[in-house]
């Protein structure tokens, strides 16, 4: 994957991020991917894992060629991504945090722990640190209620969190 900065994207500079430009030859690869999956079902979904493994996310740019080399319109595409909670539109970081806030986890401290990645990496929701190491998403389940409060990072979970560990959980990602 090659990736380089462009001032492409005026979305990703309102919202101070680095916006990217997608490579000639990672078009070329999700335009076979296209090709091999027309006419399939569920193709436009395995399109877009596909596109977003190559790129890291799904930039507007990706979404509108994706519309129009499969011919589907541009508003259902964007209703696919919106919908599946595996879809981004924005870059992530190259860990990504989940904290729970299902009942459990939230009765136990979820909130807190999102406070204190707030406090001590200036990380908000949904976002991603300056460095680009760190982003933040909440979910409503990680399966692990009776461990409450839980974390993951990437695929790693940790188990009946205080905000008081987080730093020595995150010291091995830094």
């Amino acid at each position: 994957m090659i990736l380089k900065q462009s001032s492409k994207t005026e979305q990703s500079k309102r919202k101070g991020r680095k916006a990217i430009a997608v490579s000639s030859t990672t078009w070329r690869q999700i335009e076979e991917i296209i090709e091999a999956t027309d006419g399939q079902a569920g193709a436009p979904i395995r399109v877009l894992q596909k596109a977003q493994g190559l790129i890291g996310y799904l930039p507007r740019e990706a979404l509108e060629m994706i519309s129009k080399k499969m011919r589907i319109p541009l508003s259902e595409i964007y209703g696919i991504t919106s919908f599946y909670s595996f879809f981004s539109m924005v870059p992530k970081g190259k860990y990504v945090i989940q904290v729970c806030l299902g009942t459990s986890c939230y009765v136990k401290g979820g909130q807190k722990i999102i406070d204190t990645l707030h406090k001590d990496l200036n990380l908000k929701s949904e976002g991603t640190t300056a460095d680009g190491k760190f982003s933040l998403q909440t979910v409503r389940c990680l399966g692990c209620c009776g461990l409450s409060p839980v974390l993951a990072i990437n695929e790693n979970i940790h188990r009946r969190v205080k905000p008081s560990q987080l730093k020595d959980i995150l010291s091995p990602y830094r």
